[in-house]
């Protein structure tokens, strides 16, 4: 197992939609268990393959249920519904949080290691991991969901703080 270093804002792997993938074989399966370790060693509660420099559509995700480290490899947005604003961060955005408002619901198709189609769905930390981890896989952030004045203050803190100048 290893534990891969976590691509911060900035980096262009994080802007890239990742590639699907056709076949699960050994090399899946350790990403999907370094995936796992490294999240956990973060700590987070999720994982895209994009955040460790991998630009391949494969997700990790533990939403402190009593189910544990869950894998979606292709998932796919299938259902939203509602809307909710809660404080969210990244660990590719370290040490900022912001209210981001998403749908309150997801439900989310994938195929998990052994290339079994299955679903994910739920609301509260469930639904918010599905679409968080989701959106990387598409190239996506968290600052993307902010409206225009608070992206737009969040890029300047995040400029600055690169800068070093706060």
């Amino acid at each position: 197992m290893a534990i891969y270093p976590i691509r911060i804002f900035g980096d262009p792997v994080l802007r890239l939609e990742t590639k699907p993938i056709a076949d699960i074989d050994s090399a899946v399966l350790t990403l999907a268990n370094d995936m796992i370790e490294t999240m956990y060693d973060a700590p987070g509660v999720g994982l895209a393959a994009n955040q460790i420099g991998i630009a391949r559509r494969i997700a990790v995700f533990d939403a402190q249920d009593e189910l544990g480290p869950r894998v979606m490899i292709n998932p796919e947005v299938m259902e939203t519904a509602g809307e909710v604003e809660l404080e969210e961060g990244c660990l590719s955005v370290p040490g900022y949080w912001w209210e981001i408002t998403r749908p309150a619901f997801a439900r989310v198709k994938a195929l998990d290691l052994d290339g079994n189609e299955v679903e994910y769905a739920g609301d509260g930390l469930l639904g918010r991991v599905l679409q968080h981890e989701t959106d990387h896989l598409l190239g996506g952030l968290l600052i993307d969901r902010l409206g225009r004045p608070e992206r737009r203050k969040a890029l300047r803190d995040l400029r600055d703080n690169a800068l070093g100048l706060t």
